[in-house]
């Protein structure tokens, strides 16, 4: 297999297919291309038609199977190696797993916009606007409901590391180039995802890139 992400310091959704990957146990090999520059068009050229994903990252090659889109990746690693490797394997948990996965990735867009990925960055931003506040909370209350119901075997959502911890990444990441303040429950939970193995590899290499993209560099101070 072989998976295209995109700048690691910068790509949250790139992160997502890449945990994903790590996740699932099987081996593949990683393209990490700069999508600000004229690699990524070099490459998305040279794919011509068989290129679906419309140039976006990430992408899984497996075979003569294309698929893009991390949540889609997610879902067609767990197929391949089982799905319990993935979700919770108890009802009512599996079931919340799945909801937050699809809330994170289709909402929280102010948090995104006023907030982008920037893992090489700390700058503490006091005043979020109330629509980026409101996403925050959102996100707070989906991990401390998760962490009470399910979350008595380990320290991550539902215990242990999973679909969801993998879709909320980089939300951890973002909090912690902003400062955002948290109770106690979420610094811990933050504590856990940053500490992890996986985590730190992908940190590692995103403070190696020497690729800026300016338009994530400016922001409120």
């Amino acid at each position: 297999m072989k998976l295209i992400i995109g700048n690691k310091n910068y790509s949250s959704w790139s992160m997502r297919g890449w945990l994903a990957a790590k996740q699932s146990g099987l081996h593949f090999e990683e393209l990490t291309v700069n999508i600000d520059g004229d690699e990524w068009g070099d490459r998305k050229q040279a794919m011509g038609e068989v290129q679906p994903s419309h140039g976006k990252v990430p992408v899984l090659w497996d075979g003569d199977t294309v698929v893009w889109d991390s949540l889609a990746i997610l879902e067609y690693l767990a197929d391949k190696v089982g799905r319990e490797r993935f979700w919770p394997k108890e009802e009512a948990a599996r079931g919340m797993a799945r909801a937050m996965v699809a809330e994170m990735h289709s909402s929280f867009l102010s948090l995104r916009r006023e907030l982008p990925m920037n893992v090489r960055r700390r700058v503490a931003i006091e005043d979020l606007t109330d629509s980026t506040k409101h996403d925050v909370v959102r996100i707070l209350t989906l991990w401390a409901e998760a962490r009470a119901r399910f979350g008595n075997s380990g320290p991550f959502l539902f215990g242990t590391f999973g679909a969801a911890d993998i879709f909320y990444a980089p939300v951890v990441s973002r909090f912690v180039t902003y400062g955002v303040g948290v109770p106690g429950f979420a610094q811990a939970y933050i504590e856990a995802i940053w500490e992890h193995d996986w985590t730190q590899e992908w940190i590692a290499a995103a403070e190696d890139e020497e690729w800026v993209i300016e338009q994530y560099e400016v922001m409120p101070n």
